[in-house]
């Protein structure tokens, strides 16, 4: 299926692009999330009208996206967890648990899907993550993860 693209997307496409993607894909995702549209003759004739405008937006989001990068790249944070005698936890650290994290301690709201730890953190220690604000911009932060006493 033929779908035209509204956002700059990685691995993906660029902005008005025409790509060929499965149906499924462009249903489900990318024309849902008002990413992309059919590609009919209407549609291509609107996209060349408004990817200046598109592009603009674009270039705003990835400013926005750099701003945060600056602020948390390269950044530790601590996660207090209860572990076995050998370190491993009960459970893992999970994006949504780095995301509230990052909340608490720097007022970002980052989304747990931006999130992707390099390596699952199913102990302690220190991690790298990596964080995709932008299809063009991440940053990556470490997660040190140290024994909790009680249960909070």
């Amino acid at each position: 299926m033929k779908v035209i693209l509204l956002e700059n997307l990685r691995r993906i496409g660029s902005i008005g692009e025409i790509i060929d993607v499965k149906r499924g894909f462009a249903r489900n995702f990318l024309i849902s999330n008002k990413k992309a549209l059919y590609a009919s003759k209407e549609n291509i004739a609107e996209v060349e009208k408004i990817k200046s405008e598109l592009s603009k937006k674009d270039t705003e989001k990835k400013k926005e996206a750099q701003k945060i990068s600056e602020q948390i790249n390269n950044k530790e944070y601590e996660i207090k967890k209860l572990s076995t005698e050998n370190k491993e936890l009960y459970g893992s650290v999970k994006p949504t648990e780095i995301s509230k994290l990052i909340l608490e301690n720097d007022k970002l709201d980052i989304k747990p899907s931006m999130i992707q730890p390099i390596t699952e953190i199913k102990s302690i220690g220190k991690f790298k993550v990596k964080i995709i604000l932008h299809s063009e911009v991440d940053s990556e932060i470490t997660i040190n993860v140290v024994t909790a006493d009680t249960i909070q």
